[in-house]
């Protein structure tokens, strides 16, 4: 489908991504760049990539698609970088969880010849790093492509195509509105994990040994979340702060409602309120995002 893809950041997405083109024989040849030098060493010892490249530069170099798959807090700094060394007519596209932020970051260093399409894949584990791949990652998930305004629809359809040889469902969404979804599924989600982590951190009267021997499924799916990428959250969190600071509020508005309830002994609306979130649990295994599995399907492949 692409002659050339270059892969900028070789983390659990980049990685993915390249063992399921190759399993899907979606490009000719696959350039892949990360800034660390050990990152880069263990990516040329894992076979991760066709050729891993010292630069950034010489990675976009001829590429027909590139990918950005870095923090973003820097997706502006390394555009700038790659910018004069992309080719004319190539698409640039990224993962990011936040979509305003990276447009407004990306944009404005690529040069009129390119066509920028912006994409998220909702998928991942907590586990970071080259060697954290494999190719089934984005089976069955979604991939959400976020066009700018003056996107080249012909370059949509080809990324489309792409994301859908990797396994994945693909819709198009609109840049505030998808920073705001995420917001409710994905970024309040882990803020408030890493937040009850920290507060079991905190009970002195329960020691660190029984947290860790006596934890219940649902703290050990708190710590799940709580164990993923520090950098690439806190850039998250910074860079989609309107959006997840309305569900926070949302969030803190129904805690007291709750907190309420449990005071006064309503077992009524704690029961009725448990009752319709079931059944939002119950729609996402119904739609293919999960299993019923007792213990949610993690205790077999990551």
């Amino acid at each position: 489908m692409y002659n050339r893809v270059a892969l900028i950041g070789l983390g659990l997405i980049a990685s993915s991504m390249f063992w399921a083109i190759k399993r899907g024989g979606l490009a000719g040849e696959v350039t892949g760049y990360a800034r660390s030098q050990a990152t880069r060493d263990t990516a040329r010892r894992i076979g991760l990539c066709d050729t891993v490249c010292d630069s950034a530069a010489e990675a976009v170099a001829g590429a027909d698609l590139v990918i950005l798959c870095v923090p973003v807090g820097v997706m502006g700094d390394v555009a700038a970088e790659i910018g004069p060394h992309l080719a004319s007519g190539a698409t640039v596209s990224d993962v990011g969880s936040v979509k305003r932020a990276v447009i407004d970051a990306v944009a404005p260093h690529l040069p009129d010849t390119v066509h920028f399409v912006p994409g998220h894949p909702l998928a991942g584990t907590e586990h970071s790093g080259p060697e954290s791949g494999f190719a089934e990652l984005f089976d069955n998930r979604w991939t959400l492509l976020v066009p700018v305004e003056g996107s080249d629809a012909d370059a949509v359809a080809r990324l489309r195509g792409l994301w859908e040889g990797m396994g994945a469902y693909v819709d198009e969404m609109e840049p505030d509105h998808h920073d705001l979804v995420l917001a409710v599924t994905s970024h309040a989600p882990h803020l408030i994990a890493y937040t009850m982590v920290g507060v079991a951190d905190d009970l002195r009267r329960v020691t660190d040994s029984e947290v860790i021997k006596y934890s219940a499924a649902g703290f050990r799916d708190f710590t799940r979340i709580a164990a993923s990428d520090p950098t690439m959250w806190r850039d998250v969190f910074l860079n989609n702060k309107d959006a997840t600071l309305e569900i926070l509020g949302r969030f803190t508005e129904e805690l007291f409602a709750l907190q309420r309830a449990i005071r006064r002994g309503d077992g009524d609306h704690l029961h009725a309120y448990f009752t319709r979130t079931r059944a939002i649990r119950r729609g996402i295994i119904e739609a293919g995002q999960d299993t019923d599995a007792p213990d949610f399907g993690r205790g077999g492949k990551r």
